[in-house]
């Protein structure tokens, strides 16, 4: 596969997500290319309205990572907010992936997987880094609990 046709394939495999931006800061600075960076992004969980999850993730930059080529470190951490009244679209499974996002052009994505403690009448968050060979140990756990309001298991 040609050089130009990687880089496309990294747009586009990059340009797909269900977060938004929120902001970031510099971590190092670049000659060439953009900065090292850490950048929060922001999704909905797709079946619970009112829960807003927040991801701070390390972005590599320079060449590479300007052109979408770069892998990005699996370093993360993830907070997750009950940001208005919690609304149960359907039933939820026991253990759910709600969000996940490419983290290099080949086989590494960032993950969120959504588990319910009935218990406890709480939304946990796990997000942690895979590839296809071998996954990422580190990871980070944020909890939403409900309230009054029982959350719907199948």
């Amino acid at each position: 596969m040609g050089k130009w046709a990687l880089c496309f394939l990294g747009l586009m495999i990059s340009g797909i997500s269900l977060a938004e931006e929120v902001g970031s800061v510099t971590t190092a600075f670049k000659l060439i290319g953009r900065n090292h960076r850490v950048q929060v992004d922001a999704f909905d969980d797709p079946k619970v309205a009112g829960v807003t999850c927040y991801i701070s993730r390390a972005k590599t930059g320079g060449v590479k990572g300007s052109l979408g080529l770069a892998e990005d470190k699996a370093e993360f951490s993830i907070a997750c907010r009950q940001t208005a009244k919690l609304v149960f679209k359907n039933p939820l499974a026991k253990q759910e992936e709600v969000f996940s996002e490419s983290a290099s052009i080949f086989f590494k994505s960032v993950q969120v997987v959504r588990m319910v403690d009935v218990k406890r009448n709480t939304l946990i968050y796990l997000t942690y880094s895979d590839k296809l060979i071998e996954g990422s140990p580190q990871n980070s756990v944020t909890a939403v609990p409900a309230g009054d309001v029982k959350i719907p298991t199948k």
